[in-house]
């Protein structure tokens, strides 16, 4: 059976397919008409698809459609539709038992096998539950499914299904019918919209303010634009070179600077988020504030006026996080800046105190002492407590050396601001400053929502929580990225994004954060991954571990800056690389490198074993894993 559509009146539509007589479904969403003898349509395969159907009518002879249980509605389509008997069921559900899968890339590949085969429409294949779902010609034999899976080394047995009971499998076949709310623009907004597309459901976008979210308008991108031109200030009034290359005082300005970052943010917003959008007629995007009215629909206020209602088969909460604010008294009703105001400031302040040892905190401090500003951080405890202590102590030696005054455990309880200047009262004393930078963490975007009114569950801090794949308390509405309890990283969100987008259109995909890098952009940076000691040992882990200074290094010596660095941290008994931390200058371009080892499981003997190249940084990691067994300090120069 086919859906046939129409935009206006044709030989097809006859006055008496909507003659008196006619059976009438009440759908709030607009009109399909079933042309006579259109037969068992509950039972074809792909069922009705139309654009705000508010009423489905059957001429005489339509057939039982009474049996038809769900439709399918993008917002996207031709409002009208006539549906002509043109195919017969005939397909078949195959449930098929796998034993051997041990990730969810097995299950991927038995998926793509299978689907390899002729006359296979879909399959949905679990690694959790060791099974798939093929949905099939009903001439696809037992055997051929498999064999297809015998070949990949897996075993198969049977069990048949009903397709009508299977909602993972028929989600997967009918994603084309699915209408997808996704409220928010950015990482993992955009990543879950474009997949969801891409299996064949229609989006719906909702933003409230900017298109694309955090990263490109106010954080990842702004701020390392902001960093980058700080640290060629701090080259050019001071380098290892000074002997040679004689150091200078540089002329900043600051506006001069801001509208070259703007301009590339402002390039970057529209090639990767609106250009895209306004580019792919399967999404919709609303700007306006959403809440949800139940869990099948949304109310969203529109920026120009008005309420607008959205009903979904499925949504996505992707709102992000903003700035939190702590409750020292005077704080409020002081002009503080958080990270979205130091970045758009076209002064540099002659004093700026920090209260926060946020990564922000830490990337936006340095960024501003580089840049002119005397700068004073209050850290409640160290900086970069929850890590491994020696990179706090390297950080930390590295901003004072610079100048930055860093004071460990130390609080404001009390933030003033008279004739222009900020006083906070510290258990040390009063600090004074131009501008004050609030960067002690952020909170998930999720108050407005109305997530009661939905069934969603969330947690103290306000975060929504979810599983593995990013289904939250109530089955049909999905979260990523930073307004759940993910770390707060874009590639995280984009991430969980992709893999929400897949699971609400019938698959089965998980997030794996075992390997999940993470980069600081200090000078030194900081990049980690998996386990530091302290963390394996809490899990009940028994480790061993090297730390190799960078002045073993090649590049470091090389570049007259030894400052940080690599410590590997390997599973006693297997050998087995579990954690990487590293300070270096461009330690974020070592460590996928060490990302990739630990996926794949590798000894450390395994990484001391392969060809690195001389005079790079990452070189420090084969350097650091033959200290398990060698003294490096004895080795020439590219020893292998």
């Amino acid at each position: 059976m086919r859906a046939t559509h129409h935009q206006s009146r044709t030989d097809h539509e006859r006055p008496e397919d909507t003659a008196a007589g006619q059976h009438h479904w009440h759908n709030p969403r607009g009109a399909v008409l079933l042309h006579p003898c259109s037969g068992h349509f509950a039972r074809c395969g792909r069922l009705v698809r139309a654009d705000r159907l508010s009423g489905l009518c059957a001429a005489a002879c339509a057939g039982d459609f009474h049996r038809l249980d769900h439709l399918r509605h993008p917002t996207k389509t031709p409002s009208r539709c006539l549906l002509h008997p043109e195919i017969q069921w005939s397909k078949k559900m195959t449930e098929i038992t796998v034993n051997g899968m041990t990730c969810t890339s097995c299950a991927t590949h038995v998926k793509d096998a299978l689907e390899k085969i002729p006359g296979v429409n879909a399959a949905v294949v679990s690694y959790p539950e060791s099974r798939a779902q093929v949905m099939a010609d009903t001439a696809v034999s037992h055997n051929q499914l498999l064999a297809a899976i015998a070949a990949l080394g897996y075993q198969g047995s049977i069990r048949v299904g009903d397709f009508k009971d299977e909602p993972k499998i028929r989600d997967a076949l009918e994603g084309a019918g699915l209408h997808i709310a996704i409220i928010g623009s950015g990482g993992a907004a955009m990543a879950a919209a474009l997949k969801a597309v891409e299996q064949g459901a229609t989006v719906t976008l909702i933003e409230r303010g900017t298109i694309g979210g955090t990263c490109v308008n106010i954080g990842c991108v702004p701020s390392k634009i902001m960093i980058r031109a700080a640290h060629i200030a701090h080259l050019r009034r001071e380098s290892p070179f000074d002997g040679g290359i004689a150091a200078t005082v540089p002329a900043i300005d600051r506006s001069k600077l801001l509208a070259q970052q703007q301009a590339r943010v402002d390039e970057l917003r529209h090639a990767k988020y609106e250009g895209i959008l306004d580019g792919n007629p399967a999404i919709t995007v609303l700007h306006g504030e959403a809440r949800f009215k139940d869990d099948q629909s949304l109310v969203v206020r529109l920026n120009e006026g008005g309420e607008r209602e959205v009903t979904f088969d499925r949504c996505l909460v992707a709102t992000g996080a903003s700035p939190a604010v702590p409750p020292i008294p005077g704080l409020k009703e002081s002009p503080y800046w958080t990270s979205t105001e130091a970045l758009v400031s076209d002064t540099i302040p002659a004093r700026l105190a920090v209260i926060g040892s946020s990564v922000v905190a830490l990337e936006l401090a340095q960024a501003f002492a580089r840049l002119g500003s005397q700068v004073t951080i209050l850290a409640r405890s160290t900086l970069f407590f929850r890590e491994d202590p020696a990179i706090g102590e390297a950080v930390t030696a590295a901003f004072r050396a610079e100048g930055i005054e860093v004071l460990e455990h130390t609080q404001a309880s009390q933030v003033a601001h008279v004739n222009g200047e900020f006083v906070l009262t510290t258990g040390h004393g009063e600090l004074r400053a131009d501008k004050l930078l609030v960067a002690t963490g952020r909170a998930p975007n999720t108050r407005s929502l109305a997530l009661d009114a939905a069934g969603v569950t969330v947690n103290a801090q306000g975060a929504i929580v979810i599983d593995q794949g990013m289904r939250t308390s109530n089955p049909n509405i999905y979260a990523a990225g930073d307004c759940t309890d993910q770390p707060q990283f874009v590639y995280v969100a984009a991430a969980a994004g992709t893999r929400a987008a897949i699971n609400m259109t019938g698959g089965d995909a998980a997030l794996n954060l075992t390997a999940m890098p993470a980069v600081v952009f200090t000078d030194p940076q900081v990049a980690t991954v998996g386990y530091s000691e302290a963390e394996a040992h809490h899990d009940g882990i028994e480790t061993d571990s090297r730390t190799l200074t960078l002045d073993n290094v090649p590049r470091a010596l090389a570049n007259f800056d030894t400052r940080g660095f690599i410590k590997l941290v390997i599973e006693e008994g297997s050998g087995r690389l579990i954690g990487v931390q590293a300070v270096a200058p461009e330690a974020g371009e070592l460590i996928q490198t060490a990302v990739l080892a630990i996926r794949n499981r590798m000894t450390v003997q395994e990484l001391a074993d392969q060809l690195f190249p001389y005079l790079t940084m990452v070189e420090g990691l084969k350097l650091a894993a033959q200290t398990f067994n060698k003294d490096v300090k004895q080795l020439s120069c590219c020893a292998g």
